[in-house]
């Protein structure tokens, strides 16, 4: 039901961003114990909504021009901590995102033979921001406010588009920007 609220807000323009909480079956996804059964039913709950919505902008033709973000803001150690669950991990985890001059089927990074830290094309969470950014055809740089009386940029002092946005640009066309010319 989320999912068709986020659409039909897309759709209607009324809005350009929409959190949609992942909470599915049993819990969130911060299992620290009974990891099995939470993210199980987690993944029940999201995994047809989320696949629903893709196909639903995709149909519409709004897919290409909607950044769908499938992300928290860590991930889990791929080591066991006390009662089946695992604790917090941000040196390496993965987000998906969909649409919006993403190009499918590419990964981006590698984590060490552990899964424990990103080891390959690192990415610093300003990173992350810069790219999303310049996907939605925004420059990063030029996103400021005002604070403490000087101009903040939205990705602080930090932050550059990930070098893989070249071949997403040259797939989607670079309709957005002129990065194709670095």
């Amino acid at each position: 039901m989320q999912c068709l609220m986020a659409r039909r807000l897309v759709r209607r323009a009324c809005v350009h961003r929409v959190d949609l909480p992942a909470y599915g079956g049993s819990d969130r996804w911060d299992a620290h114990g009974g990891l099995l059964k939470n993210h199980g039913d987690n993944a029940r709950a999201t995994d047809q909504p989320i696949a629903g919505l893709l196909r639903d902008l995709k149909s519409r033709g709004m897919l290409k021009d909607t950044l769908v973000v499938w992300s928290g803001e860590f991930g889990r150690t791929p080591f066991a901590q006390g009662s089946n669950g695992r604790d917090h991990n941000p040196y390496g985890f993965t987000i998906w995102m969909a649409g919006g001059g993403a190009r499918p089927g590419i990964t981006y990074g590698a984590t060490d033979e552990f899964g424990y830290h990103a080891v390959e094309n690192k990415l610093e969470i300003h990173d992350m921001h810069a790219t999303m950014l310049h996907l939605l055809g925004m420059d990063h740089k030029k996103m400021t406010y005002f604070f403490d009386g000087r101009d903040m940029r939205l990705t602080d002092v930090h932050g550059h588009v990930a070098q893989t946005c070249r071949l997403i640009c040259v797939y989607a066309g670079c309709f957005h920007c002129n990065c194709c010319c670095w």
